[in-house]
């Protein structure tokens, strides 16, 4: 078979072998048009985060309908966010692939879509005989009156993992696709380590869980999903625990003064968490170190000039840790206002993408269910979080001595000990504490 080089530098394939005979039908592939195909296969694209599947909630289509760029196809939910995915294409579903509480994997099809307009490409002469799948232009090549097959099915070496010579000959006497193996090496390059460790992971007996009968199991998926892979996250992090009470009794009275005329404005609830939150906000502004995060090796810290303070909420899809964008430029009542739609899009499951990303500090409420202090665990990549305890009215001392009934809090913070250290974490809680015991002192530092 004769080969000559092909430079298809615009499709990253400059330098490679190509059968002769292939290679206008290789270019092709490339250049061909939508419209030249009767139906195409609607993938999933990768939502970011590092997604890799979502659960399919809801369809907007269905297999008939028609649908335009841009129309709704359906919602899916992630193990962070919902999200609704729209069409590429103009045209007529013909197949939906998945039901509802389906998972559905990135990249793979989500809707088969004939396009609109692909019947008129086809000319009434090549469509009229039924024997004929070509006809020849006037310099006797041969055209196909049918797609052209993709460039990996007609190239599927070009798509091959990197690997020596010698690694693909031991990936081959074990019947391994490489496509299978993350590469280890420079650039994703497949060594034969790789390899090895492959076929003794395949080689280890799969674990078997005992079940008794009545006994029901269910896949980890959807935000229980996404919190399993956050809490494995921050098994690597070295914790510390920072804990104090807190009276607040004043809150309580500031609080009690405030709440009707809140929820005369828009029918906002006020709860004592807006309060904490800006309280939060205004000490971080004099610990910067605690507003921040650390890369994958904790060789950098990259301080967060925005206060996007996140809030632990348990909702029936299980634990979301929404968050409050720019909490820095935001009044007690702003905060308010955000965190009653945080609550209600929790409740419905409806809490978008942009709510869930891009918090820097978080704020846990295990008082709601009660409990005074606890452990809280750090959401990668913040380097602290702290717990709220309920409010208990307690007895304590006075300045003079006299037992008094008084209105306590606890609080735990949890920080990260490779950048943070228990006197910093101790100033800032102090700092917070000066706030919360004192709200009408959060004045002075408003803007």
């Amino acid at each position: 078979m004769a080969f000559r080089i092909c430079s298809l530098a615009g499709h990253g394939l400059r330098g490679v072998f190509l059968p002769k005979y292939t290679q206008k039908q290789i270019i092709r592939c490339f250049r061909v048009s939508p419209q030249f195909l009767a139906t195409v296969q609607f993938n999933l694209s990768d939502i970011g985060e590092g997604i890799k599947e979502v659960t399919v909630k809801e369809w907007f289509v269905e297999a008939g309908q028609k649908v335009a760029q841009f129309d709704n196809i359906c919602e899916v939910q992630s193990d962070k966010a919902s999200v609704t995915i729209t069409s590429r294409f103009d045209g007529v579903i013909k197949k939906l692939h998945y039901k509802i509480e389906d998972v559905a994997q990135v990249g793979q099809p989500l809707v088969d879509i004939e396009l609109e307009g692909s019947e008129d490409t086809v000319k009434p002469e090549e469509s009229s005989s039924s024997s004929s799948s070509s006809s020849s232009d006037s310099d006797g090549e041969v055209k196909s009156s049918t797609p052209p097959p993709s460039p990996e099915e007609q190239m599927p070496y070009l798509f091959k993992s990197l690997a020596a010579p010698a690694v693909r000959r031991v990936a081959m006497e074990n019947k391994i696709q490489l496509t299978d193996i993350k590469g280890t090496g420079k650039g994703g390059r497949v060594l034969k380590e790789d390899i090895l460790a492959f076929i003794e992971a395949k080689k280890a007996p799969p674990k078997v869980v005992p079940k008794a009968e009545g006994d029901r199991i269910e896949p980890i998926k959807g935000v229980m999903k996404g919190m399993a892979k956050a809490m494995t996250a921050s098994l690597q992090i070295p914790h510390f625990v920072y804990s104090d009470e807190i009276n607040v009794d004043n809150l309580v009275l500031v609080r009690q003064q405030l709440k009707e005329a809140s929820f005369g404005r828009g029918g906002v609830k006020l709860t004592y968490m807006p309060f904490l939150i800006k309280a939060a906000s205004l000490a971080l502004k004099h610990f910067p170190v605690i507003n921040s995060s650390v890369d994958a090796e904790c060789q950098n810290i990259i301080y967060k000039a925005d206060h996007n303070i996140g809030v632990a909420m348990d909702t029936p899809l299980g634990l979301v840790v929404p968050n409050i964008k720019r909490v820095q430029t935001l009044s007690v009542f702003d905060v308010a206002t955000e965190l009653n739609r945080l609550m209600q899009a929790g409740m419905k499951g409806s809490l978008k993408q942009e709510d869930l990303t891009g918090g820097t500090f978080t704020i846990s409420n295990i008082g709601i269910i009660g409990g005074t202090y606890t452990k809280p665990v750090i959401l990668p990549p913040e380097v602290a979080i702290g717990g709220i305890g309920k409010i208990q009215k307690v007895p304590r001392f006075d300045a003079k001595g006299n037992v008094i009934a008084a209105n306590i809090m606890c609080v735990s913070w949890a920080a990260d000990h490779r950048v943070l250290d228990g006197v910093t974490m101790a100033k800032f809680s102090n700092k917070w504490k000066e706030y919360v015991e004192n709200p009408h002192s959060m004045l002075l530092d408003l803007k």
